[in-house]
C-alpha cells in the first residue's frame, strides 16, 4: 500500500470519528487489509465495500475512499503489472465497471500528484484550466461540473468562514455538492493548518465529511 495513500486514509478516518463522536471499532484495520490485499483491482473493491458494509456510520465515505483507492492502484499495484496495464482491455474493462463509482475528489487527488511530479504548488487557476481543461470546447462536461468552481475562484483567497457561508447559496453540480467546501478550502490552504481544520468544524454545515475530506486531500499533498 502506498505510504501517502495510507496515511491520509487513516488520518482522514479518525478524524471523521473524532468529528462524529463514533468509534473506529476495527473499520481501520479492516479497510486498511482491503487496500493491501495482492488480488486485482475489482477483487479489492468487493472487499472494500464489504468492509463499509458492515460498518454502516462510515458510509458518507465510502465513495471519496474509494477514490483513494483507486489512488493507491496507480501508485502502488500497478507497478507490479506490465508497463502497458492501463491501456489493456482488462483495464478498460475495470474502468467500464467501476464508471459509477468514486467522486470528483480522484481527479483533485490525480492533479496533486502531477504537481508533485512537477514540483508544483497547487493552485485553483491551474487546476481548472491546465488539469481539468475546463476552457476546452471538448471537456464541456467538466466546466458544467466545476462550472461554480470557476465562477467564484476569489474564494480561495477568502477564509474558511466565508467558503462555507456562501456554498449553500450557489448553485452547485450534483457531482460538487459535497466536495465544494473541502475543495475550496484545499486551495485556500493546501498545507492543511490545524486551524484550518478548526474551522471548517466551526463552520461548516457538513463538519465530519468536510473535515475528513480536507485532512484526507492535505496529507495526500503533503
Amino acid at each position: 500500500m502506498d505510504n501517502r495513500v495510507k496515511k491520509a486514509l487513516v488520518a482522514s478516518l479518525n478524524k471523521y470519528a473524532e468529528v462524529s463522536a463514533i468509534n473506529v471499532d476495527g473499520f481501520e484495520t479492516e479497510l486498511v487489509a482491503a487496500f493491501e490485499l495482492d488480488a486485482n483491482f475489482l477483487d479489492k473493491a468487493t472487499a472494500f465495500d464489504a468492509v463499509f458494509d458492515s460498518h454502516s456510520k462510515f458510509e458518507e465515505l465510502r465513495e471519496v475512499f474509494f477514490d483513494l483507492l483507486m489512488v493507491n492502484f496507480f501508485s502502488s499495484d500497478v507497478q507490479k503489472l506490465e508497463d502497458d496495464y492501463l491501456e489493456s482491455d482488462e483495464w478498460a474493462n475495470i474502468e467500464e465497471e467501476t464508471i459509477d463509482r468514486g467522486t470528483e475528489l480522484l481527479n483533485l487527488l490525480l492533479y496533486i500528484k502531477e504537481c508533485k511530479d512537477e514540483d508544483i504548488e497547487p493552485e485553483l487557476g491551474d487546476f481548472l484550466k491546465e488539469f481539468l481543461l475546463v476552457e476546452d470546447d471538448e471537456f464541456q462536461d467538466e466546466f458544467e461540473i466545476y462550472e461554480e468552481m470557476i465562477s467564484n475562484q476569489q474564494l480561495a483567497e477568502s477564509s474558511v468562514e466565508e467558503i462555507c457561508k456562501t456554498a449553500p447559496s450557489l448553485n452547485i453540480s450534483e457531482e460538487m455538492q459535497e466536495l465544494f467546501v473541502p475543495f475550496m478550502v484545499f486551495f485556500l490552504d493546501v498545507e492543511g493548518s490545524a486551524t484550518t481544520t478548526k474551522e471548517i468544524i466551526q463552520f461548516s454545515s457538513n463538519k465530519s465529511f468536510d473535515s475528513a475530506t480536507y485532512i484526507l486531500i492535505t496529507t495526500i499533498n503533503n
